[in-house]
């Protein structure tokens, strides 16, 4: 493996990382609306959390195609 698959894969699992994570944080977000329900409500309720979830889920499959596009050219 070369320096330049290792950095593609690298790159690739730290954006799959960084995806998963908002992904949790968005679910963690929208479980704690009972206790901050009118703050929650003002800033764009669950408008807010379908897109930060959504925006995390395209940087997750952006990782995950990363990832695939270093192992095809690697041959």
């Amino acid at each position: 493996m070369s320096g330049q698959e290792a950095g593609g894969i690298g790159l690739g699992l730290f954006a799959v990382l960084i995806g998963a994570g908002g992904i949790v944080a968005a679910i963690r977000t929208r479980r704690r609306r009972a206790e901050i329900a009118a703050t929650y409500g003002a800033t764009g309720g669950i408008v807010y959390t379908v897109v930060q979830a959504g925006c995390s889920g395209l940087l997750l499959v952006g990782g995950l195609g990363l990832i695939v596009l270093a192992l095809v050219l690697k041959r």
